[in-house]
């Protein structure tokens, strides 16, 4: 078992990974305590959630709107939660990003923390302090950054997850590898098989470099004005696949990556041998790396993304496995290299 430390603008987040479900009430003692959770969750382990009432929403993206956070507020009032409560999500992403949300904005801020339950919301969802939810179909317009309270990572969990959802937390794992750390990225190339057998002494490795990758980042720049931008690697393109073709968030991230990589490749901050190589890892982790895409569709949503700026949009590129620096290109360049980008995939 091992501690992290993520000490942000808006509070300091003890992130354990390896700690037993159980342990909540170490970190609510003494609190009155509402779980926010969806039926799938709540059915696998609702027999190991703590005293006190539970919040079921329905499982998927589909529940990540502002009519769920209604549904949550009139919970909290029933329950009379005040600012000496907490709150804790138990589940993937999706409940992460609500129960923060709403913890972070019922009465001006109420203590919160996370079990998350997926691989995915394990490496990137309850880490970070970003939470949100969806406007319409676009992802995660309407948020806060608050940092939640404690992330207890039990890796036992992940067993009852299907092998893709496994795949898809490793999409982020991998960004975080290409993004910062060059080693985390060899290791996952040598030692991809018994990774994925969810070995927990090396997961407990794997995602404890990875987390530090995000940790040191967010430290820098907790409100993403500036450098945290770079976490974004794979999802500035990755976004729009996701919104059009409705893939999985790291199907989706794993195909952004590729053209993203292409795109660094294209621009001559990386060598084109290294996108095989990208590709390679992806694929050796269950994770989609082409698709047929509508170009129309595709650069709207992009247009439509938080991270545009006037007619650019925010991006990374590579410049090689481990180093990543933020850039901005114009929509219609992107446009215009679309068709070469695809390339890639």
């Amino acid at each position: 078992m091992r501690s992290l430390i993520l000490e942000g603008l808006t509070g300091t987040t003890a992130i354990e990974l390896g700690f037993p479900f159980s342990s909540i009430r170490e970190y609510c003692s003494g609190k009155r305590l509402a779980v926010i959770t969806d039926s799938t969750v709540y059915r696998l382990h609702g027999d190991s959630f703590p005293e006190g009432q539970t919040a079921v929403l329905g499982s998927g993206e589909f529940s990540k709107n502002l009519g769920t956070v209604g549904e949550i507020y009139e919970f909290f009032l029933s329950q009379e939660l005040d600012r000496s409560s907490c709150v804790v999500g138990i589940g993937g992403g999706v409940v992460c990003d609500i129960a923060g949300f709403c913890a972070s904005t019922y009465l001006r801020g109420v203590p919160f923390g996370y079990v998350p339950t997926t691989f995915l919301a394990q490496v990137d969802a309850s880490v970070g302090g970003k939470n949100g939810v969806n406007l319409k179909s676009y992802k995660n317009l309407i948020g806060t950054f608050n940092q939640p309270q404690f992330v207890l990572c039990d890796f036992k969990l992940l067993r009852t997850l299907p092998e893709k959802e496994v795949s898809n937390g490793f999409a982020e794992v991998i960004k975080h590898a290409l993004i910062g750390n060059s080693s985390l990225f060899s290791q996952l190339e040598e030692n991809h098989e018994r990774i994925m057998s969810l070995d927990e002494d090396i997961l407990e490795e794997i995602v404890n470099a990875s987390l530090q990758v995000k940790i040191e980042v967010v430290s820098q720049d907790e409100k993403e004005n500036g450098y945290r931008r770079i976490l974004n690697f794979g999802h500035t393109i990755g976004h729009g696949v996701e919104k059009t073709l409705g893939l999985s968030h790291g199907e989706s991230v794993s195909i952004g990556m590729v053209m993203e990589a292409g795109l660094s490749a294209m621009k001559g901050k990386l060598y084109p041998k290294t996108v095989g190589r990208i590709k390679g890892i992806l694929e050796n982790f269950g994770l989609s790396v082409k698709a047929s895409l509508d170009k129309v569709a595709l650069i709207d949503a992009i247009w439509k993304d938080k991270k545009r700026e006037d007619d650019e949009i925010h991006c990374v590129l590579l410049e090689g496995i481990g180093s990543a620096k933020l850039d901005r290109i114009k929509i219609e360049e992107l446009e215009e290299l679309f068709d070469d980008l695809c390339e890639y995939c």
